[in-house]
């Protein structure tokens, strides 16, 4: 299995945080989207990470989906609860962590830009969303329920806990 990715995304990490948890074992390929020699199109039309290459024949992109594949493979921990609306709720607060992700990723973009193209409302438009969205995962967490509870959710890949903190595949 081949994850391939970079190092500052938080929605490669998302996936890292999984295999890594479920002591899955792949090899990690760096590769930036971002710059022209990237050969990360050759592994999704969208030329996004991450992308997972379990075979030859069956390539998964998207983080989310790429969660959802992990899942199935019945591997513990499981990252989702059993009910079908308690998943839905983790998969809510999902949504939520890598809205704030893409904010945060856009006001990147926006900086790379040349300072007169930059645009200071798109800026505060985008930290307003992070604000408001570290907000409603700040309240969760203070619940307990999906969030900082006693096992890791698919809501906490983005913003892993210091007990989840592992850097390299556990040992086989």
């Amino acid at each position: 299995m081949k994850l391939i990715g970079n190092y500052t995304s938080p929605f490669v990490r998302k996936i890292s945080v999984m295999l890594l948890e479920k002591g899955i074992t792949f090899e990690f390929i760096n590769e930036s989207p971002w710059h022209d020699s990237s050969r990360v199109k050759d592994y999704t039309p969208l030329g996004k990470v991450p992308a997972l290459i379990v075979d030859e024949h069956e390539t998964w992109y998207n983080s989310s989906i790429i969660a959802a594949f992990l899942e199935l493979q019945h591997q513990a921990p499981a990252f989702l609860p059993v009910d079908p609306r308690d998943q839905l709720e983790v998969r809510l607060l999902e949504t939520l962590a890598d809205g704030i992700c893409d904010s945060g990723l856009l006001i990147v973009r926006e900086l790379q830009k040349d300072p007169a193209q930059q645009s200071e409302s798109e800026m505060l438009r985008q930290r307003d969303k992070i604000r408001r969205g570290l907000d409603a995962l700040e309240a969760a967490a203070a619940e307990g329920k999906w969030l900082n509870g006693p096992d890791i959710t698919l809501a906490e890949t983005l913003f892993k806990r210091d007990s989840f903190a592992r850097t390299e595949p556990p040992a086989n």
